[in-house]
């Protein structure tokens, strides 16, 4: 009989881990995280995990810390002899960096794979990656869970007329098409060019959004440059209404500016990443009781295929 699981959390994740604790029906493990006068810091698990299975809760935001913190306790678990290791990331930070785009840069992601692996994790468990290759840089099992199975039952109970989905930007074509028919609703994409990095230089809309409500769904929402100038040319198109609903609310730089004086009504998101302000345009949606869910089955060596849908 496998001995009762152990739930821990890093210092940037500690509200999610808390309700997914809760959730879970375990209370939150304790771990000290100790920090020295130079900026280095130490976890410590106050309690033994020898032979067990521990969770480890960290989404890997920014600052960089808190994916050294998981590799940290990833490597603490390994030396107090946890038999198996799952790093929940709700949020895989780096992973818009999933392949070379241009000479002479790192494929971030496969990296931050490697650490994982070589710091102890058996298994990794996320949400929403950018990109679904990521999965196959692991040498150990992934569970990449969809936030689509809360978002589609959340548009479905507004009954919105003349729905439209649509994606922000041509990668995110398949994510608006998988929507659009989990919804029977029409579909739309946004076509942007950029000069460099975050900036955008021109944008058109590819279908017919006139007299329409549209949803804008993504993975993910930086900056809220492309989301908020998708809102705007869509309303100049004759949209009825603009909302958006993105998985993680990485929200940095001007973005909360950006969404405030947008012509979005609302944007949806989830609690991966803990929000840096109250917004009035804001939503969150908890994923809280869905990865307790998975976590649970995991330990119990059940089938979790039904979480699997996009």
């Amino acid at each position: 009989m496998e001995p009762q699981a152990k739930i821990f959390a890093g210092r940037g994740s500690e509200d999610l881990a808390q309700r997914i604790a809760a959730a879970y029906g375990l209370p939150l493990g304790k771990v000290v995280m100790t920090d020295f006068s130079d900026g280095e810091f130490q976890p410590s698990f106050e309690e033994t995990v020898r032979g067990g299975r521990v969770f480890l809760i960290a989404s890997t935001h920014q600052p960089t810390s808190n994916l050294m913190e998981l590799l940290l306790m990833c490597d603490a678990a390994k030396r107090a002899s946890a038999k198996h290791i799952t790093a929940v990331i709700p949020y895989f930070g780096w992973a818009r960096q999933d392949r070379k785009d241009k000479s002479r840069v790192p494929i971030g992601a496969k990296l931050v794979a490697n650490l994982l692996t070589a710091a102890g994790a058996t298994r990794v468990m996320t949400m929403d990656l950018h990109a679904d290759q990521i999965q196959g840089f692991f040498e150990v099992p992934v569970d990449h869970l969809f936030v689509s199975s809360l978002f589609v039952p959340h548009i479905k109970e507004r009954n919105i007329p003349n729905l439209t989905i649509g994606s922000p930007d041509i990668g995110g074509s398949k994510r608006a098409n998988t929507y659009a028919k989990m919804l029977g609703s029409e579909m739309i994409i946004c076509y942007k060019q950029r000069k460099e990095a975050n900036v955008i230089d021109k944008m058109t809309a590819i279908g017919d959004v006139r007299g329409r409500n549209v949803i804008l769904v993504d993975d993910m929402i930086d900056t809220a440059g492309t989301l908020t100038k998708a809102a705007d040319m869509l309303m100049e198109e004759g949209a009825q209404s603009v909302m958006a609903y993105c998985t993680h609310p990485v929200l940095s730089g001007k973005a909360y500016d950006r969404i405030e004086q947008s012509q979005l009504t609302e944007l949806v998101v989830t609690d991966t990443i803990p929000l840096k302000k109250a917004s009035p345009k804001i939503s969150v949606i908890s994923v809280a009781r869905h990865f307790a869910e998975v976590m649970q089955k995991v330990h119990r060596h059940e089938s979790i295929s039904s979480h699997f849908i996009l």
